[in-house]
């Protein structure tokens, strides 16, 4: 006889966390502390003019106690709550606060203090990313010759809403969290901005007047399909940036202009795209490459000049679009952010911004690794480093280990070098042939 009930299907990113905080880990405690702490006070008079008091629950320790949150993997606020009570956190002395206080301050506390604590931190990053010697992708000193900067772009859609709070919790239907885009600088795999709109239906185009007021040097973007736009082409073309991104299967070819590459399984044109009413001005490139000359994969290029950008470094490119949907699974999967703590959407703010700041600070590590051992930082897993931490604290305490860059980099065990994958391996292979067909 056929049971009546509903089999359970268990979604495990979207199940409450439930169990104890992780200890505390005196890497990662000092490193958060030497690099956000100086970030918060930079905020001050920011947060005055916001009108948030400095008594309690101050801009220390809100920004502490969001990222204990998230690093140690604490299941609830009133968790933390025992815990701030117990523990100094980042460098901020540990106090008595009640669980409704905190939670409140969650739902009132300014998230563009968060974002601006992001804006302080990054170019801290980007500095020591920059002070380090460890080797670049051929493709990425390539193209640094022309373009400053190398940045991939994407949206992502926060995960749906569990806990309703105020208004919300008369509905019944699940909604996503809302709309996050964000940028990273391939070179360096550190984020450079990010946008969060409480829409999670925004379409990623609405952000392009943002994206474009970023670009201050000459910079190519590795995007999508989805941002497909062709006056946001125009104006990049005309303010000296460039973008590659996949062409849409509907692309709409007006001409031909030249043929600059057609072999069996490489073809490069530069074309007309557009309608009558909204055309692109600027000629773009159409690059199209298929490994068995049957199934063929396009991109388009605003760049032209194959010398600038040649045809197997725009395939190169834009497969290092790719990092940035790393970020967004690091920063779901592993650093918890597929589980949303609150419906109300300042405390999802607070939530995004406080990980990514963690990511950010992760990222660093892991190129002062690459630099330790002198390999690209794509070489390097941000997760295993991450792991590798809690190994580096049990030899730490046996009197084996005294530097954590130093000790990761030593053991080959750990998995901190990326292991060789099968269609990583046929990628590198279907290249090479491309540049053998092209005599480069």
């Amino acid at each position: 006889m056929p049971s009546k009930h509903r089999q359970v299907v268990l979604n495990r990113d979207h199940a409450r966390p439930r169990h104890p905080p992780t200890p505390t880990n005196a890497v990662l405690e000092a490193r958060l502390t030497e690099l956000v702490g100086p970030a918060c006070l930079a905020i001050g008079d920011a947060a005055r003019a916001l009108g948030v008091r400095n008594r309690i629950l101050t801009v220390p320790v809100m920004v502490s106690a969001v990222l204990t949150l998230i690093w140690r993997q604490i299941p609830s606020v009133s968790e933390l709550v025992r815990v701030l009570a117990r523990e100094d956190l980042l460098g901020v002395a540990r106090r008595h606060v009640s669980q409704q206080a905190l939670s409140l301050r969650l739902r009132c506390f300014p998230a563009a203090l968060f974002a601006q604590v992001f804006a302080e931190l990054l170019p801290v990053l980007q500095t020591r990313a920059r002070s380090r010697s460890r080797p670049l992708p051929a493709v990425i000193t390539r193209t640094q010759q022309h373009y400053a900067q190398v940045w991939a772009l994407d949206g992502s859609t926060l995960e749906p809403i569990f806990r309703k709070v105020g208004s919300r919790r008369p509905e019944s239907t699940v909604r996503p969290g809302g709309k996050l885009e964000a940028v990273l600088d391939v070179t360096t795999l550190l984020p450079v901005t990010l946008w969060l709109d409480p829409d999670p239906q925004t379409n990623d185009l609405r952000f392009l007047p943002q994206i474009q007021a970023a670009l201050t040097t000459p910079t190519l973007l590795l995007a999508d399909a989805q941002y497909t736009d062709y006056p946001f082409w125009d104006t990049l073309i005309d303010d000296g940036h460039a973008v590659i991104c996949r062409a849409k299967e509907n692309l709409a070819i007006v001409a031909v202009e030249r043929v600059l590459v057609q072999t069996p399984r490489v073809r490069d044109r530069v074309i007309r795209v557009g309608s009558v009413g909204h055309p692109c001005h600027h000629p773009v490139r159409l690059i199209e490459v298929s490994a068995d000359g049957r199934k063929w994969h396009r991109l388009i290029c605003t760049q032209c000049n194959p010398q600038v950008v040649s045809t197997t470094d725009v395939v190169d490119l834009y497969a290092r679009r790719w990092r940035i949907e790393d970020a967004f699974l690091m920063t779901k999967r592993l650093l918890g952010l597929s589980y949303l703590w609150s419906g109300a959407f300042n405390a999802i703010a607070l939530q995004v911004w406080a990980t990514w700041i963690f990511y950010a600070v992760l990222v660093d590590m892991t190129d002062a690794v690459a630099d330790a051992l002198a390999r690209p930082v794509d070489d390097i897993s941000v997760e295993m480093v991450y792991r590798g931490l809690y190994h580096y604290l049990v030899a730490a305490a046996q009197g084996q280990a005294t530097d954590p860059i130093a000790y990761l980099a030593s053991q080959p065990d750990l998995g901190i070098v990326k292991r060789k994958r099968n269609y990583r391996e046929r990628l590198h292979h279907q290249r090479d042939a491309w540049r053998e067909e092209l005599n480069l």
